[in-house]
């Protein structure tokens, strides 16, 4: 079923949301690599070829690239950006098992062994459920990867404070519906602030959540970042946005469990910005992720 945006708020300069999307969205080569498992996942590359570090984004749950709209070409006249679509989201295939942690890493791990230069070092950059990818698969490169980013992680074992329960976006739901759940979800999860959810937030939401395979919640609630930290080696630094909803006020807990496994953890919080940081605080998440990566070794 055909999904209707006509609700969705259009540009300051009258473009839709969609045609935005696809103009930032032209300006990367789009590939999609072999995941091992007979399915194909999606990447967006920036700056291919310019010789720059590499630094791959892994989204958040129910996401896709497009949770990185506002950092893609900034973050590129520093790095050659590799944006992936996970596994059973955005444009790629699913895993095997869409609710086993494992199943999603194993295919990303096939994508990136075909995508990237080998033996060449990277850094990633994980928000949400990509923080918890990650960290899987920083057990399986520990080698190449200089550093992780976690942005407001999932997958941790700590407190979480109770709020409204999210609505199922359904495809058959009136336009005026649509834009008005998906307004409500990205005001309870991924912004602070009700005045930054625009167009093309309201649009992400619509069409990223509706076709959504991989059940990124359950492994979320199964605590599966915590399970894996152990074992982690590679170097990690924290981005937070102050009213992180996933974290908000409990993030000393987090900065806790990251300490208690690398005791020099630094944890960057930027102030006023809520779970979907890297989107309502652009330009300061940018220019922070920037600072971290220029210090990494």
């Amino acid at each position: 079923m055909e999904l209707d945006y006509s609700a969705v708020p259009r540009m300051p300069d009258g473009r839709t949301a969609a045609e935005h999307i696809q103009e930032i969205e032209s300006t990367a080569r789009a590939v999609r690599m072999p995941m091992g498992n007979g399915g194909r996942m999606m990447w967006h590359i920036w700056g291919e070829g310019s010789g720059k570090p590499i630094l791959l984004l892994f989204h958040g749950g129910s996401g896709s690239w497009i949770h990185w709209i506002r950092n893609v070409q900034p973050l590129a006249q520093h790095f050659t950006v590799y944006a992936a679509d996970m596994p059973g989201l955005g444009d790629s295939d699913p895993p095997d098992d869409v609710r086993d942690i494992w199943s999603v890493t194993h295919c990303v791990q096939a994508a990136m062994q075909e995508l990237l230069p080998p033996e060449e070092k990277f850094a990633i950059t994980g928000f949400s459920f990509g923080g918890m990818v990650a960290g899987h698969i920083a057990v399986l490169f520990s080698q190449r990867i200089r550093r992780i980013v976690m942005v407001g992680a999932g997958g941790l074992k700590a407190t979480r404070k109770p709020g409204p329960k999210l609505r199922k976006l359904l495809p058959e739901m009136p336009a005026e519906t649509l834009a008005a759940e998906a307004r409500r979800n990205l005001e309870i999860l991924m912004l602070h602030d009700p005045a930054k959810v625009d167009g093309v937030a309201i649009h992400m939401q619509i069409m990223n959540t509706t076709r959504a395979k991989t059940r990124s919640r359950d492994m979320g609630q199964a605590f599966k970042l915590s399970e894996v930290l152990p074992r982690v080696k590679v170097p990690l630094t924290g981005i937070w946005g102050e009213f992180d909803s996933t974290t908000y006020p409990h993030i000393q807990e987090r900065i806790d469990l990251f300490r208690l496994r690398q005791p020099d953890f630094e944890m960057n919080v930027i102030p006023g910005a809520g779970h979907w940081v890297a989107y309502e605080a652009a330009d300061a998440f940018n220019a922070k992720l920037i600072d971290i990566l220029g210090r990494t070794p």
